[in-house]
Protein backbone atom coordinates (compact mmCIF):
# COMPACT_ATOMS: atom_id res chain seq x y z
CA UNK A 1 0.00 0.00 0.00
CA UNK A 2 0.85 3.84 -0.56
CA UNK A 3 0.79 5.96 1.88
CA UNK A 4 0.56 9.91 2.16
CA UNK A 5 1.40 11.14 5.90
CA UNK A 6 1.20 15.29 6.87
CA UNK A 7 2.76 16.42 9.83
CA UNK A 8 4.20 19.92 10.56
CA UNK A 9 6.23 19.81 13.63
CA UNK A 10 8.90 17.98 15.56
CA UNK A 11 6.19 16.06 17.68
CA UNK A 12 4.11 14.77 14.48
CA UNK A 13 7.52 13.56 13.32
CA UNK A 14 8.44 11.34 15.84
CA UNK A 15 4.55 9.59 15.60
CA UNK A 16 4.44 9.50 12.63
CA UNK A 17 8.14 7.78 12.58
CA UNK A 18 7.07 5.18 14.84
CA UNK A 19 3.65 4.56 12.55
CA UNK A 20 6.10 3.82 9.89
CA UNK A 21 7.93 1.32 11.71
CA UNK A 22 4.46 -0.54 12.97
CA UNK A 23 2.63 -0.11 9.54
CA UNK A 24 6.09 -1.91 7.82
CA UNK A 25 5.33 -4.68 10.06
CA UNK A 26 1.71 -5.31 8.94
CA UNK A 27 2.96 -4.08 5.51
CA UNK A 28 6.52 -4.48 4.36
CA UNK A 29 5.91 -3.75 1.05
CA UNK A 30 4.20 0.01 2.05
CA UNK A 31 5.46 3.02 0.14
CA UNK A 32 5.83 6.33 2.09
CA UNK A 33 5.82 9.34 1.26
CA UNK A 34 5.43 12.39 4.12
CA UNK A 35 5.24 15.91 4.78
CA UNK A 36 7.60 15.75 8.18
CA UNK A 37 11.23 15.11 8.91
CA UNK A 38 14.40 13.77 9.94
CA UNK A 39 12.63 10.72 12.01
CA UNK A 40 10.14 10.08 9.27
CA UNK A 41 13.04 10.02 6.12
CA UNK A 42 15.00 7.82 8.71
CA UNK A 43 12.37 5.16 8.49
CA UNK A 44 12.79 5.16 4.36
CA UNK A 45 9.80 7.79 3.81
CA UNK A 46 10.64 10.16 0.82
CA UNK A 47 10.36 13.68 2.54
CA UNK A 48 8.46 15.89 0.16
CA UNK A 49 8.62 19.16 2.85
CA UNK A 50 10.38 19.73 6.55
CA UNK A 51 7.86 21.33 9.13
CA UNK A 52 11.11 23.31 9.89
CA UNK A 53 9.47 25.11 6.69
CA UNK A 54 5.88 24.84 8.06
CA UNK A 55 6.01 25.87 11.50
CA UNK A 56 3.97 29.73 11.93
CA UNK A 57 2.59 30.36 14.88
CA UNK A 58 -0.15 33.53 16.18
CA UNK A 59 -2.68 34.61 14.15
CA UNK A 60 0.30 37.65 13.12
CA UNK A 61 2.39 34.67 11.79
CA UNK A 62 -0.18 33.65 9.77
CA UNK A 63 -1.04 36.50 7.90
CA UNK A 64 2.74 37.82 7.55
CA UNK A 65 3.36 34.09 5.75
CA UNK A 66 0.28 33.83 3.94
CA UNK A 67 2.20 33.58 0.38
CA UNK A 68 4.12 30.76 1.58
CA UNK A 69 1.03 29.06 3.39
CA UNK A 70 -0.97 28.98 -0.43
CA UNK A 71 2.02 28.29 -2.06
CA UNK A 72 2.53 24.88 0.57
CA UNK A 73 -0.86 23.89 0.31
CA UNK A 74 -1.07 24.12 -3.90
CA UNK A 75 2.16 22.11 -3.67
CA UNK A 76 1.00 19.68 -1.10
CA UNK A 77 -2.45 19.00 -3.15
CA UNK A 78 -0.29 18.46 -6.70
CA UNK A 79 2.09 16.31 -5.23
CA UNK A 80 -0.93 14.08 -3.55
CA UNK A 81 -2.58 13.84 -6.32
CA UNK A 82 0.38 12.48 -8.71
CA UNK A 83 1.57 10.37 -6.04
CA UNK A 84 -1.78 9.17 -5.57
CA UNK A 85 -1.77 6.90 -2.14
CA UNK A 86 -4.13 4.29 -0.59
CA UNK A 87 -4.16 5.87 2.58
CA UNK A 88 -3.68 9.63 3.70
CA UNK A 89 -2.79 9.98 7.31
CA UNK A 90 -3.03 13.03 9.03
CA UNK A 91 -0.67 13.85 12.34
CA UNK A 92 -2.21 16.88 14.44
CA UNK A 93 -1.32 20.24 12.33
CA UNK A 94 -5.19 21.06 12.07
CA UNK A 95 -4.69 24.90 10.60
CA UNK A 96 -2.96 22.65 7.32
CA UNK A 97 -4.58 18.80 7.58
CA UNK A 98 -8.39 20.02 8.23
CA UNK A 99 -8.06 21.78 4.67
CA UNK A 100 -5.76 18.53 2.99
CA UNK A 101 -8.31 16.32 4.66
CA UNK A 102 -11.48 17.53 3.01
CA UNK A 103 -9.51 17.41 -0.46
CA UNK A 104 -8.29 14.01 -0.07
CA UNK A 105 -11.67 12.86 0.69
CA UNK A 106 -12.52 14.49 -2.78
CA UNK A 107 -10.82 12.85 -4.55
CA UNK A 108 -11.70 9.33 -3.44
CA UNK A 109 -8.58 8.28 -0.73
CA UNK A 110 -8.91 7.17 1.86
CA UNK A 111 -8.59 10.14 5.16
CA UNK A 112 -7.21 8.99 8.69
CA UNK A 113 -6.48 11.57 10.95
CA UNK A 114 -3.97 10.83 13.96
CA UNK A 115 -3.93 12.34 16.61
CA UNK A 116 -7.06 14.55 16.10
CA UNK A 117 -7.48 18.41 16.53
CA UNK A 118 -8.53 18.96 20.07
CA UNK A 119 -11.84 20.74 18.68
CA UNK A 120 -13.11 19.66 22.53
CA UNK A 121 -10.71 22.93 23.51
CA UNK A 122 -11.63 25.09 21.08
CA UNK A 123 -13.55 25.47 17.82
CA UNK A 124 -16.11 22.08 18.58
CA UNK A 125 -18.12 22.99 14.57
CA UNK A 126 -14.91 20.93 13.52
CA UNK A 127 -16.19 17.86 14.67
CA UNK A 128 -18.68 18.21 12.06
CA UNK A 129 -15.82 18.24 9.23
CA UNK A 130 -13.80 15.22 10.93
CA UNK A 131 -17.22 13.16 10.71
CA UNK A 132 -17.71 14.06 6.91
CA UNK A 133 -13.97 13.78 5.78
CA UNK A 134 -12.59 11.16 7.50
CA UNK A 135 -12.62 7.43 7.40
CA UNK A 136 -11.26 6.69 10.81
CA UNK A 137 -10.19 9.61 13.46
CA UNK A 138 -7.87 8.31 16.05
CA UNK A 139 -7.36 10.63 19.76
CA UNK A 140 -3.97 11.67 21.46
CA UNK A 141 -5.89 11.78 24.92
CA UNK A 142 -8.14 9.26 26.90
CA UNK A 143 -11.26 11.60 27.83
CA UNK A 144 -11.48 12.49 23.84
CA UNK A 145 -13.24 9.51 22.43
CA UNK A 146 -16.44 10.24 25.16
CA UNK A 147 -16.49 13.79 23.35
CA UNK A 148 -16.61 12.69 20.16
CA UNK A 149 -19.41 10.24 21.26
CA UNK A 150 -21.62 13.39 22.14
CA UNK A 151 -21.80 14.72 19.06
CA UNK A 152 -22.50 10.85 17.54
CA UNK A 153 -18.80 10.97 16.08
CA UNK A 154 -16.81 7.77 16.81
CA UNK A 155 -12.87 8.20 17.59
CA UNK A 156 -10.30 5.60 18.56
CA UNK A 157 -8.26 5.75 21.75
CA UNK A 158 -5.03 3.02 21.45
CA UNK A 159 -3.28 4.61 23.69
CA UNK A 160 -0.81 7.70 23.54
CA UNK A 161 2.30 7.52 21.20
CA UNK A 162 4.58 9.03 23.44
CA UNK A 163 4.28 6.06 25.32
CA UNK A 164 5.69 4.24 22.30
CA UNK A 165 8.79 6.42 22.53
CA UNK A 166 9.38 6.28 25.73
CA UNK A 167 9.30 2.55 25.78
CA UNK A 168 11.27 3.02 22.61
CA UNK A 169 14.55 4.65 24.49
CA UNK A 170 17.47 3.07 25.21
CA UNK A 171 19.91 5.50 27.23
CA UNK A 172 22.77 6.67 25.64
CA UNK A 173 25.11 5.32 28.07
CA UNK A 174 28.79 7.09 26.96
CA UNK A 175 27.16 10.44 27.09
CA UNK A 176 25.38 9.68 30.51
CA UNK A 177 28.45 9.07 31.87
CA UNK A 178 30.42 11.51 30.52
CA UNK A 179 28.23 14.00 31.07
CA UNK A 180 28.40 13.28 35.21
CA UNK A 181 31.99 13.24 35.40
CA UNK A 182 32.03 16.80 33.57
CA UNK A 183 29.87 18.47 36.92
CA UNK A 184 28.17 17.10 40.14
CA UNK A 185 25.66 19.52 40.52
CA UNK A 186 22.22 18.27 40.09
CA UNK A 187 20.62 18.54 36.29
CA UNK A 188 18.16 20.94 35.75
CA UNK A 189 16.57 20.91 32.19
CA UNK A 190 15.75 23.76 30.08
CA UNK A 191 13.25 23.39 26.70
CA UNK A 192 12.38 26.62 25.39
CA UNK A 193 10.47 25.10 22.67
CA UNK A 194 11.13 23.57 18.66
CA UNK A 195 10.56 27.13 16.78
CA UNK A 196 12.05 30.30 16.48
CA UNK A 197 9.39 32.54 17.94
CA UNK A 198 9.01 30.54 20.89
CA UNK A 199 12.28 30.43 22.14
CA UNK A 200 12.46 34.52 21.30
CA UNK A 201 9.50 34.96 23.94
CA UNK A 202 10.26 32.71 26.28
CA UNK A 203 13.77 31.35 26.27
CA UNK A 204 15.08 34.81 27.97
CA UNK A 205 13.29 34.42 30.75
CA UNK A 206 14.21 31.37 31.89
CA UNK A 207 17.85 31.50 31.14
CA UNK A 208 17.58 35.02 33.43
CA UNK A 209 16.31 32.71 35.99
CA UNK A 210 18.49 29.95 35.66
CA UNK A 211 21.14 32.31 36.04
CA UNK A 212 20.33 32.95 39.42
CA UNK A 213 20.62 28.98 40.59
CA UNK A 214 24.27 28.29 40.50
CA UNK A 215 23.88 25.28 42.49
CA UNK A 216 22.20 23.70 39.60
CA UNK A 217 23.59 22.71 36.38
CA UNK A 218 21.24 24.32 34.01
CA UNK A 219 21.41 22.58 30.09
CA UNK A 220 19.27 23.71 27.59
CA UNK A 221 17.84 20.31 25.58
CA UNK A 222 17.69 21.46 22.25
CA UNK A 223 16.23 20.38 18.78
CA UNK A 224 18.93 19.36 15.72
CA UNK A 225 15.89 20.63 13.82
CA UNK A 226 16.40 24.41 14.72
CA UNK A 227 20.22 25.71 14.14
CA UNK A 228 22.24 26.05 17.01
CA UNK A 229 23.08 29.43 16.06
CA UNK A 230 19.25 30.60 17.35
CA UNK A 231 20.47 28.96 20.99
CA UNK A 232 23.69 30.82 20.74
CA UNK A 233 22.14 34.08 20.17
CA UNK A 234 20.51 34.29 23.42
CA UNK A 235 23.51 32.05 25.37
CA UNK A 236 26.21 34.16 24.92
CA UNK A 237 25.92 36.32 28.34
CA UNK A 238 24.88 32.84 30.02
CA UNK A 239 28.29 31.30 29.55
CA UNK A 240 27.41 28.89 32.94
CA UNK A 241 24.52 26.99 31.06
CA UNK A 242 25.21 24.55 28.62
CA UNK A 243 23.71 23.25 25.11
CA UNK A 244 23.14 20.02 24.48
CA UNK A 245 21.68 18.96 20.92
CA UNK A 246 19.91 15.85 20.37
CA UNK A 247 19.72 14.09 23.81
CA UNK A 248 16.52 15.28 25.39
CA UNK A 249 15.64 11.60 26.84
CA UNK A 250 19.08 11.16 27.81
CA UNK A 251 19.07 14.46 30.12
CA UNK A 252 15.27 13.46 31.20
CA UNK A 253 16.75 10.37 32.99
CA UNK A 254 18.96 12.48 34.70
CA UNK A 255 17.12 15.30 35.21
CA UNK A 256 15.81 16.47 38.90
CA UNK A 257 13.82 19.36 37.50
CA UNK A 258 12.70 21.29 34.42
CA UNK A 259 11.48 24.93 32.92
CA UNK A 260 9.67 23.50 29.98
CA UNK A 261 7.52 25.53 27.04
CA UNK A 262 3.79 23.93 27.43
CA UNK A 263 3.58 21.19 24.97
CA UNK A 264 4.18 17.65 24.15
CA UNK A 265 7.54 17.86 25.80
CA UNK A 266 5.51 18.61 29.60
CA UNK A 267 4.39 15.20 28.94
CA UNK A 268 7.55 13.65 28.30
CA UNK A 269 8.77 15.16 31.10
CA UNK A 270 6.28 13.60 33.66
CA UNK A 271 6.53 10.46 31.77
CA UNK A 272 10.63 10.40 32.80
CA UNK A 273 9.76 12.02 35.83
CA UNK A 274 11.11 15.38 36.28
CA UNK A 275 9.25 18.06 37.75
CA UNK A 276 8.42 20.63 36.22
CA UNK A 277 7.39 24.17 35.55
CA UNK A 278 5.49 25.17 32.44
CA UNK A 279 5.84 27.95 30.49
CA UNK A 280 3.78 29.63 27.47
CA UNK A 281 4.05 33.30 25.99
CA UNK A 282 2.58 34.28 23.03
CA UNK A 283 1.89 38.19 21.36
CA UNK A 284 -1.11 39.96 22.92
CA UNK A 285 -3.05 39.42 19.63
CA UNK A 286 -3.00 35.71 19.26
CA UNK A 287 -3.48 35.32 22.97
CA UNK A 288 -6.31 37.84 22.74
CA UNK A 289 -8.09 35.78 20.14
CA UNK A 290 -7.25 32.12 21.33
CA UNK A 291 -9.23 33.24 24.80
CA UNK A 292 -12.32 34.06 22.86
CA UNK A 293 -12.37 30.63 20.77
CA UNK A 294 -11.30 28.47 23.51
CA UNK A 295 -13.83 26.48 25.57
CA UNK A 296 -14.49 28.28 28.83
CA UNK A 297 -14.78 24.62 30.33
CA UNK A 298 -11.22 24.26 29.45
CA UNK A 299 -9.49 25.21 32.49
CA UNK A 300 -5.79 24.06 31.63
CA UNK A 301 -3.11 24.49 28.41
CA UNK A 302 -0.37 21.80 29.25
CA UNK A 303 -0.94 17.90 28.27
CA UNK A 304 -0.25 16.78 31.73
CA UNK A 305 -2.99 19.05 33.57
CA UNK A 306 -5.27 18.08 30.95
CA UNK A 307 -5.39 14.36 31.53
CA UNK A 308 -5.05 14.20 34.70
CA UNK A 309 -8.14 17.07 34.99
CA UNK A 310 -5.78 18.76 38.04
CA UNK A 311 -3.21 21.39 38.50
CA UNK A 312 -0.64 18.53 39.03
CA UNK A 313 2.09 21.31 37.36
CA UNK A 314 2.35 24.71 37.38
CA UNK A 315 1.56 26.69 34.16
CA UNK A 316 2.74 29.82 34.18
CA UNK A 317 0.84 31.93 31.15
CA UNK A 318 1.58 34.96 29.77
CA UNK A 319 1.20 37.91 32.36
CA UNK A 320 1.66 35.05 35.14
CA UNK A 321 5.19 34.14 33.45
CA UNK A 322 7.35 36.68 34.91
CA UNK A 323 10.94 35.90 36.35
CA UNK A 324 9.91 36.21 39.69
CA UNK A 325 7.03 33.32 39.40
CA UNK A 326 8.96 31.20 37.40
CA UNK A 327 12.08 30.93 40.08
CA UNK A 328 9.42 30.85 43.31
CA UNK A 329 7.74 27.52 41.18
CA UNK A 330 11.06 26.33 40.58
CA UNK A 331 12.25 26.24 43.60
CA UNK A 332 9.12 24.65 45.10
CA UNK A 333 9.40 21.43 42.43
CA UNK A 334 13.53 21.18 42.50
CA UNK A 335 14.10 20.95 46.22
CA UNK A 336 12.63 18.48 48.60
CA UNK A 337 9.18 19.86 49.22
CA UNK A 338 5.67 18.80 49.54
CA UNK A 339 4.84 19.91 45.95
CA UNK A 340 7.92 18.45 44.92
CA UNK A 341 6.29 15.14 46.56
CA UNK A 342 3.05 15.43 45.32
CA UNK A 343 3.97 16.29 41.51
CA UNK A 344 5.87 12.83 41.63
CA UNK A 345 2.66 11.04 42.58
CA UNK A 346 0.46 12.80 40.71
CA UNK A 347 3.12 11.39 37.95
CA UNK A 348 2.88 8.12 38.65
CA UNK A 349 -0.83 7.55 38.12
CA UNK A 350 -0.71 9.46 35.13
CA UNK A 351 1.98 6.69 33.33
CA UNK A 352 -0.76 4.08 34.59
CA UNK A 353 -3.12 6.24 32.46
CA UNK A 354 -0.98 6.32 28.98
CA UNK A 355 0.10 2.69 29.58
CA UNK A 356 3.33 1.05 28.73
CA UNK A 357 3.88 1.38 24.88
CA UNK A 358 1.79 -0.55 21.69
CA UNK A 359 -0.03 2.29 19.92
CA UNK A 360 1.67 2.50 17.11
CA UNK A 361 1.17 -1.40 16.48
CA UNK A 362 -2.62 -1.33 17.35
CA UNK A 363 -3.09 1.79 15.41
CA UNK A 364 -1.11 0.49 12.24
CA UNK A 365 -3.11 -2.73 12.80
CA UNK A 366 -6.14 -1.14 12.76
CA UNK A 367 -5.51 1.03 9.75
CA UNK A 368 -4.40 -2.29 7.84
CA UNK A 369 -7.69 -4.18 9.00
CA UNK A 370 -9.92 -1.74 7.54
CA UNK A 371 -8.14 -1.20 3.90
CA UNK A 372 -7.30 -4.75 4.14
CA UNK A 373 -8.49 -4.90 0.36
CA UNK A 374 -6.22 -2.07 -0.61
Amino acid sequence: MKYYIISGEASGDLHGANLIKSLRKQDPQAQFRVWGGNLMQAEGAVLVKHYRDLAFMGFAEVVAHLGQILRNFRLCKKDLRQYAPDVVILIDYPGFNMRMMRFAYRQGYKVVYYIAPQVWAWRTKRIKKLKKYTHQIYTLLPFERKFYQKYQATALFEGNPLADAIAAYKPDQTFIENFKKADSRPVAVILPGSRKQEINRIFPLMLQVASKMPQYRFVVAGTPNLPAEIYAKHLQNYPQIELVLNHTYDLFSIARAGMIKSGTSTLEAALFSVPQVVCYRTSGITYAMGRLLVNPQVRFISLVNLIMDSPTVCELLQGDFTAGRLEQEFEKIVNDTPERKKMLQDYTNLQQIMGNGGTSDKVAASIKSMFRDL
